[in-house]
């Protein structure tokens, strides 16, 4: 007498929950989830663990930041969407995920191989769908009574891709959807490891110059050798270049405000390294970035996702070990010209937004030294980060989406690392905020301390420092560039349930940063207004690292 076969449903079920089962022993402790019927199985078996804090999220692009933001502790989370354009809505967090190598493991439901090509409704093409982006994709095709033998191992080696960047796992279901799980197959002990890196022998830098050294870290440097580091640069007397993305601004021989030092022609000429070592990816300063590549000195890079040479002009990529190959010549003065000009820089930018109203370079350097302690604060890659590197001073750390540097999915990002158990503030400005407003659908209701902080200038701010305002008619700059929008950021936070006002000085700024979120705070700015302060600002500065250097 033989068995008689499963329904198709109840497979479907018991696929879907073995992979989760394997992906719960693994690890995975949240799960995000886009409503949608054909994803029926997946978000049933995920619902159904205790194990998993369960994200119910209505945007599949937020969803895929709000994964994003859980992801950066280094434990992929699920995302789970229905077949069809949701799963397109992921591609530009799976692509910034992709690109910073922060793990996700994101699951599209999709339509069985006969309803493909026929044009049956909410169908595309998910088949690699994310392209190069992923660091694997699998389509298992329905779920096969007969295949139960791989079903944990497919989830076990999602799971191992996963921390180098997103797994794709595109899944067909056929109805009905709803099913009921069998037994499981058992866990396996084996465990399918992530490829492990090709070894390396140490880098030999004996060769290159050493003395005039300058270190210049950014987002992705390595921080578990900061010891390490701190022995280097002070018993060879470098200075260290730390944008607010490292994670490294303090420590010894820290140099935060280097941008507005080098937009000094003289201090620039002076400072001029004979070796660039580059922790990490390039800040984001053009001051910095024209600066180095001026120099023509060599680049060392090391740490960092991928392959980081926008300028091709990195000579070798070695470990923060290796650098104690390079020549110990120490060069007297060097160290002590770029913390003198730095110090300097820091006391003069603190003069001037103080005696300014409340703007956006005060608001970054604000955010910088006043949220919260142990909150963590995510910045848009416009304008945003861009003030907190150039005047957030020596208190600044951040996290910035600065693998594609678009401005998409800030708020979420921020929302999935409140998620996690954090306290963020988010500082966004208008158009980030507007662009990721769905962000803020049930966020009231979700219990995360999230504080959002919209720098409001009505428009893209960040282009009135591009050549395009001064070329073009302002007319015509306003209409592409300046954009203009009227939205009113309050009213629409309040119309998602969420306390939000407007704030005209510092103290009530700080004091609004004071409070628990998740709420939304607004400073409104003038956009012409702000250009003239950061022309204010560099003059002063300029002024005052050359009274230094006149010395």
């Amino acid at each position: 007498m033989t068995d008689t076969p499963a329904p198709p449903a109840d497979v479907a079920a018991t696929f879907c929950a073995t992979l989760v089962d394997e992906w719960v022993r693994l690890g995975v402790r949240h799960a995000v989830v886009a409503p949608g019927s054909r994803s029926t199985p997946m978000a049933l078996a995920l619902a159904s663990r205790p194990e998993l804090v369960l994200h119910v999220v209505h945007d599949e692009r937020v969803a895929g930041f709000v994964a994003l933001g859980l992801g950066l502790d280094g434990t992929p989370a699920v995302v789970l969407c229905t077949s069809g354009t949701a799963a397109a809505n992921l591609h530009p967090a799976v692509v910034e995920a992709g690109l910073s190598e922060v793990p996700m493991l994101v699951v599209t439901a999709d339509r069985p191989p006969e309803l493909r090509d026929v044009g049956a409704p909410q169908t595309v093409d998910q088949t690699h769908l994310y392209g190069r982006s992923v660091r694997w994709f699998h389509d298992p095709g329905v779920p096969d009574p007969a295949a139960r033998g791989s079903w944990r191992s497919l989830a076990a080696r999602a799971m191992a891709a996963a921390p180098a960047g997103p797994v794709h796992l595109n899944l067909p279901f056929r109805e009905p959807l709803l099913g009921t799980p069998g037994a499981l197959p058992a866990p396996s002990s084996r465990r399918v490891a992530a490829e492990a890196p090709v070894g390396a022998e140490p880098t030999d830098l004996t060769d290159l110059p050493g003395g005039r050294v300058v270190v210049v870290a950014g987002a992705g440097a390595p921080r578990r050798d900061v010891e390490l580091l701190d022995e280097l640069v002070v018993s060879r007397g470098w200075p260290v270049l730390a944008d607010p993305l490292s994670g490294l601004r303090s420590g010894p021989n820290r140099v935060s405000a280097f941008d507005p030092v080098l937009r000094s022609a003289a201090m620039a000429q002076r400072l001029r390294p004979d070796l660039v070592v580059r922790l990490g990816r390039p800040p984001a300063s053009r001051v910095l970035s024209t600066w180095l590549a001026a120099t023509g000195a060599p680049v060392v890079q090391v740490g960092g996702p991928g392959v980081i040479d926008p300028g091709h002009d990195v000579v070798a990529c070695a470990r923060l070990a290796d650098l104690v190959t390079l020549p110990a010549t120490r060069s007297p003065g060097w160290v002590e010209s770029w913390t003198a000009a730095d110090t300097v820089a820091e006391r003069t930018i603190e003069e001037v937004l103080a005696a300014a109203p409340l703007s956006e370079p005060s608001v970054a350097r604000l955010v910088a030294g006043h949220r919260p302690a142990g909150a963590r604060l995510v910045v848009a890659s416009s304008m945003p980060v861009r003030d907190l590197e150039w005047f957030g001073g020596p208190t600044a750390v951040a996290h910035a989406n600065r693998g594609a540097n678009g401005i998409d999915g800030v708020v979420s990002t921020a929302l999935g690392i409140a998620l996690g158990g954090s306290t963020v503030v988010a500082l966004v400005g208008d158009v980030a905020a507007l662009h990721d407003a769905n962000a803020l659908l049930a966020l009231a209701r979700r219990g995360a301390d999230l504080r959002v902080v919209v720098v409001d200038n009505d428009g893209g701010g960040i282009f009135s420092f591009l050549p395009q305002a001064e070329a073009l008619p302002p007319e015509r700059f306003e209409q592409l560039f300046g954009t203009p929008h009227g939205t009113d950021v309050v009213a629409l936070a309040a119309a998602h349930g969420l306390p939000a006002r407007t704030v005209d000085t510092p103290a009530a700024f700080v004091a609004a940063l004071a409070e628990p979120g998740p709420h939304l705070v607004r400073v409104a700015t003038d956009r012409a207004a702000n250009r003239a302060l950061h022309a204010e600002l560099e003059r002063r500065v300029v002024a005052a690292v050359e009274a230094v250097l006149d010395r």
